[in-house]
Formats: structure tokens, C-alpha cells, sequence
């Protein structure tokens, strides 16, 4: 294997850090406040969980050189993407005001300007919306590729090392690392791993890799080896974040809910770790969820751009035409993205982040379905890349997961 295709790993670290934004922060540090460390185990199964979906994503379409959204007409005619725009707009608007929402809370916490911090919230997250779309626009792939790298160092490093400060004990997070078990199983031990289960490393956005990957001009099963260490590296520092944040939780006592939970967390860290390390503590956080607006803002107008294709062409699969992100419909709807959802900013933060969290998630069942079934086909993807027994029962896992996760939030089972 080339040296190249070893340090390559741009866009999984892309999706890492679209992935980890506000919901990881606000989940993390309640679940941590409540159940401890008993739970770690939890995050490394979510991240997991993710990893098996976005490699067989990436699996299918290096091998056939097809994106997800083509490989559904392929297979099932394009009156199919009539069924997924409305849930894509239904998604995009939730996620818009989720990530305008994390932002300004975390604006709020590091620069207590407003008296109101519902106000700071919706002032912060307008601006930060703008600014963010600004960036994009401007620069293109190339200038959000550094932006992003360097969020992700800062929210990477600062949480970590606001962990590390507060660190439990080693026995404690190998304990809650290897030994799975739920504290208060019957009451909201439950509600809350599973929550901190299906919420880790993102939800639709994970389809944004395929597009990443041809920003790069990565195509081919050459390149599968490279995805599978790329995908590695993302997941594995979403999980190491993911497990961050639950540790800083169980060392405090949350009380702050909604805008102003952030700051009820800063206040209480900064008796261990003094004024700087609360400070560290915020940038960090901001970095997280500025990337992930970034990310939001940059991916999610793929998915829209490369539907609207497909329903207004023919469609060849031996064609692989990358997204214009110069053209109406990618850049138009970035504009609409970024504006259309700042009516969400009036909502409650926990309001927000959870009703974009169930969109989400409604969406992992059909995905695992889909692949198993077209990388469980040799005719398909060829006998040499189709789905691994072990690969087959982790999907069979994420669709039984996710199923129970979706009716038992939208029928209360």
C-alpha cells in the first residue's frame, strides 16, 4: 500500500467533525452527570455502529462507482427520490436549527455579552449561520477542508485535555470501557445509553462521505483499503471525544438545562481546572459545533444537488458525474439551508436537538437494509467485496437497533 493512501484520511475527519456538534455535547455531558462512567462502552458501540454503515457506503460506491442516491434509482427507479426530498427537507430544516442552536449556546457561554441568554442564542446563531455560509460559498472544498482542520484540533485537544484534568481513575474507565452495564436499567439508565447510542458520529450526514471522496478523486477499489483506515481514524476520534465529554460529565453536577446548560457546566469546571481551564474548556466546545455547522452547511446541499440530478436527467451508472457546487441547485440550497431554519432558534435547545436527532435516526434502517442487500450480492459488488459475515450481522444489528430506536421514540415502546 502506497505511503499516500496511509495518511490520506481528510475526509473521514471531515465526517468526524460534522458528525461530533451540539446534540454529542448536550447527550455526553447528561448521560455522564447521571450514570458516570458505567456507560462509556455505550459511545464505542455507537461509533462503531456508524463505522460499519459509512464503510459499506463507501464500499458500494468505490466498487461501482456509484453514490448512494444513484445506486437507488439504479435499482429502484427514480420515482424514488420523490419519496426521499421531502424527508431530505424535512431533515435539513431540523439540523439547520439545530446547529444555529449549539453555536449560539456555546457563543453564549464564552461570551456572556447578553442578559438574556435565550437572546444570545438566537443572535449568535444567526451570525455564526451567516458567517459559516459566507465561508463556504467563498472559499469552496479547499478553504473548508482547513477550517475544519482547524476546529478539529482545537475541539479535539481542549476536551480531551479538560478530561484528562478531570480524569476519574484508569480502573474506573476500563471498567465503563469493557464491561458493559446500565445503571438504573428500569428508569432513565435506559432511555439515556440508548439515546447516547444512536447519537454518536452523526446520522444522514454520514452519506456526505461519497461526495468528499470524489472532492478528492479518490474512486476505485484501490482506494478501499485507504477508506477503511480513513473511516478508522474518524470513528475512533469520535469516539475518543464522545467518551471525553461523558467523562467531564460524571465529574459534575449538571442543573443548567437548555441555553444555559453549557454555562452550568463552564461554572462548575472551573473549580478544578481555575479560569483558564473553563475557558479552554468553551473553545473547545465552540470548535466542535462551528465545525459541525460547517460541515452541515458544506455536505448536506450534495445530497439535494445530486437528487435534483437525478430527477431531471437521464440517469447513466457508467457515468460518474460529480456534484457542480458552482451551480443553482447546490449553492441555492446552502442559502436556504442557512437562513430557512434560524425560525428554529426560537425553539428550546433541547427541543431542537431532538427532533433533529429522531429525523435522523428514522433514516439508519433503511440504510442498513439497503446494504445488506446490495453488498450481500456477489452479482453486484462482486464476490471479493460483498459483505462480510460479521459485516452482515453488525448491519442486521444497526437495523434492529435503530427500528426499535425509531418506533420506541415515535410510539413511546
Amino acid at each position: 500500500m502506497k505511503l499516500k493512501k496511509l495518511i490520506a484520511i481528510g475526509p473521514g475527519l471531515l465526517l468526524a467533525a460534522t458528525g461530533v456538534g451540539g446534540g454529542d455535547l448536550a447527550t455526553g455531558t447528561f448521560v455522564g452527570s447521571l450514570l458516570g462512567t458505567a456507560v462509556l462502552w455505550a459511545v464505542v458501540v455507537g461509533a462503531f455502529m456508524k463505522f460499519v454503515t459509512t464503510e459499506g457506503l463507501a464500499r458500494w460506491q468505490l466498487v461501482t462507482g456509484n453514490t448512494f442516491l444513484e445506486g437507488l434509482v439504479d435499482k429502484m427507479g427514480p420515482a424514488v427520490i420523490w419519496v426521499f426530498l421531502p424527508y431530505l427537507l424535512l431533515f435539513s430544516f431540523f439540523v439547520g436549527s439545530a446547529q444555529m442552536s449549539a453555536v449560539g449556546v456555546a457563543l453564549v457561554a464564552l461570551v456572556p455579552v447578553f442578559e438574556d441568554p435565550d437572546q444570545g442564542k438566537i443572535v449568535f446563531g444567526m451570525a455564526s449561520s451567516l458567517i459559516g455560509l459566507g465561508l463556504v460559498l467563498r472559499g469552496g472544498y479547499e478553504l473548508f477542508e482547513k477550517v475544519m482542520g482547524v476546529c478539529i484540533a482545537i475541539m479535539f485537544v481542549t476536551v480531551v485535555v479538560t478530561a484528562i484534568a478531570l480524569w476519574p481513575g484508569t480502573s474506573e474507565v476500563v471498567q465503563g470501557l469493557f464491561v458493559p452495564t446500565i445503571p438504573d436499567f428500569s428508569g432513565i439508565g435506559l432511555t439515556w445509553t440508548v439515546a447516547l447510542i444512536g447519537g454518536v458520529g452523526g446520522t444522514l450526514t454520514i452519506m456526505c462521505y461519497g461526495y468528499w471522496l470524489r472532492e478528492e478523486g479518490r474512486g476505485g477499489v484501490d482506494e478501499l483499503s485507504a477508506c477503511r483506515i480513513d473511516l478508522g481514524t474518524g470513528y475512533v476520534m469520535t469516539a475518543i471525544f464522545g467518551v471525553a465529554m461523558v467523562i467531564v460529565g460524571s465529574t459534575v453536577e449538571i442543573e443548567g438545562q437548555g441555553t444555559t446548560l453549557l454555562v452550568s457546566l463552564a461554572d462548575r469546571l472551573e473549580g478544578p481546572l481555575g479560569v483558564w481551564g473553563r475557558a479552554l474548556f468553551l473553545i473547545g466546545a465552540f470548535g466542535a459545533v462551528f465545525s459541525s455547522l460547517l460541515g452541515v452547511w458544506q455536505s448536506i446541499p450534495y445530497l439535494f444537488a445530486d437528487s435534483w440530478r437525478l430527477i431531471t436527467k437521464p440517469f447513466d451508472p457508467a457515468v460518474q458525474e460529480p456534484v457542480d457546487t458552482n451551480g443553482l441547485p447546490y449553492r441555492g440550497f446552502m442559502i436556504a439551508l442557512g437562513i430557512v431554519p434560524m425560525i428554529g432558534l426560537f425553539w428550546g435547545f433541547q427541543q431542537v436537538q431532538k427532533f433533529y436527532t429522531i429525523t435522523g435516526a428514522l433514516f439508519f434502517p433503511f440504510l442498513a437494509l439497503a446494504l445488506l442487500i446490495w453488498n450481500g450480492r456477489s452479482d453486484w459488488v462482486g464476490s471479493q467485496y460483498k459483505n462480510h459475515p460479521i459485516t452482515s450481522v453488525a448491519l442486521i444489528g444497526v437495523l434492529v437497533f435503530f427500528s426499535w430506536l425509531g418506533l420506541r421514540t415515535i410510539f413511546g415502546l
